[in-house]
Parts: structure tokens; sequence; C-alpha cells
């Protein structure tokens, strides 16, 4: 499980970053904690380009998104995916599926570990140098209505969320409902995963009573990146 307190000279392979929610986050970072974290961070700013008075467009993504993983680590309360709170990390081994006919399409990775299943939603115009082929794995047209939703939604960067992060709206019945389309279409998906770790923003998340009778935790994010683990 993490336990760093900062990203300062950690090298990923990632698979997927979004770079509109790291843009859009990178904004809002007050200009002196903005100086303090890229010195923490060891990050030269004369070499990346960065300045206070100068835009996310100046410095390199990986840079910004350090930056921004600070800045969340600093001043928000990050959780494990077991136990969700707004912002939350956490590693399993996740499959990846894309959706529509357009390759920069919705895209969904998810996966489980113990007694938690996570959904990942974002845009396949995020991934890191290759392109999910729309429809992969066996879901496709069959989209289930609430899930479907919130692909859509998870697929805009311009989320409409509750500072807790939550989707706004919705009855509990049909909260419930969509946690439960969620673990049927993790059951559905077939094909190798990926060891992986993620931080990302919650959407939903709940417990609801599986096929066999146990408690399953099961959380809806929008990542703001994916990187492949060594195990």
């Amino acid at each position: 499980m993490w336990d760093r307190t900062t990203t300062g000279g950690i090298v990923r392979y990632y698979n997927y970053v979004s770079e509109a929610k790291v843009d859009m986050l990178f904004g809002q970072i007050p200009p002196r904690l903005l100086s303090g974290l890229a010195t923490e961070l060891k990050i030269d700013l004369q070499v990346v380009g960065l300045t206070v008075q100068k835009g996310p467009a100046d410095t390199g993504l990986y840079g910004r998104l350090d930056i921004v993983e600070a800045y969340l680590d600093r001043d928000h309360d990050i959780s494990w995916m077991s136990e969700p709170s707004a912002w939350f990390r956490g590693e399993c081994e996740l499959r990846m599926s894309g959706f529509g006919p357009a390759p920069d399409g919705p895209l969904l990775l998810m996966g489980q570990e113990a007694g938690t299943l996570v959904a990942l939603i974002g845009s396949a115009h995020h991934l890191v140098g290759r392109r999910v082929a729309p429809e992969s794995g066996l879901v496709g047209h069959s989209m289930l209505p609430a899930l479907f939703e919130l692909v859509q939604r998870g697929a805009d960067d311009r989320l409409m969320t509750d500072p807790d992060g939550a989707l706004r709206g919705g009855s509990a019945r049909s909260k419930e409902r969509t946690l439960r389309e969620v673990a049927r279409l993790g059951r559905r998906l077939r094909g190798p995963g990926e060891p992986s770790e993620f931080l990302a923003r919650r959407l939903l998340s709940g417990v609801i009573t599986d096929d066999q009778g146990q408690d399953l935790n099961v959380v809806v994010g929008t990542p703001l990146y994916v990187a492949q683990t060594d195990e």
C-alpha cells in the first residue's frame, strides 16, 4: 500500500494520464505553494520551463502531474480504494474496455482486490502511446443504462460533483442499481488484466451483496493516472 508523501524521484510507466484534469488542478495551485512543491520535488524550474507566471502548457505533462499529486497529498484527503474519499489510490490488476465507434471514446478499466471492486471511467484520448479498440471485451452495445450514464459523465472532464466527490442527484435505489450493474459488468469482462496503480477521483461507491451472498465494496472513479506496477 502507498506510504509516500511526495512523488519526487518516482519513475512510473504510465498507461493513462488525464492531461485535462492535470491542467485543471495545476492551474488552481496558489503560486507560493507551487514554488514550494517544485522545491520539495527537486524540480528545476528553469529546466522544465516552469514559473509561477506561466501557464500549464509551459512545462512537461509529467512534471505538472508530479506537482499536482504532491499538492493533493498535502492539501487533500487521499484515501485507499477500500475506503474511498473524494480522491483515492489503489493497486490491482485492471482490465480495459472501450465503448462506441470512436477510438478516443469512453474507456473503462476494472479490477478487484480482496472485497473491493474498482471501475475507473475516462476517455481513451488520454491513453499513453496506444488506443484501445472500440467495444473491446464483451460489453459493446449491451451497456447497462445507469452505468452508461456514468461512462458518459466520467469521460467528460467537466464533471459535476459534490465537494466529497460523489455525483449529484440520484436516489439510494438508483445508486444501488448502478453499483450492481458495475458488479455485473465486472463479471462479464474477459481477457488479461495488467497489474496497475492509480490515483482517481471518486464518482460513486457503496457496499452491495453479491450473488454469493457476500458483501462487495464497489468503487467507481475517474482516473488522474494509471500506471503499470512490477507485480
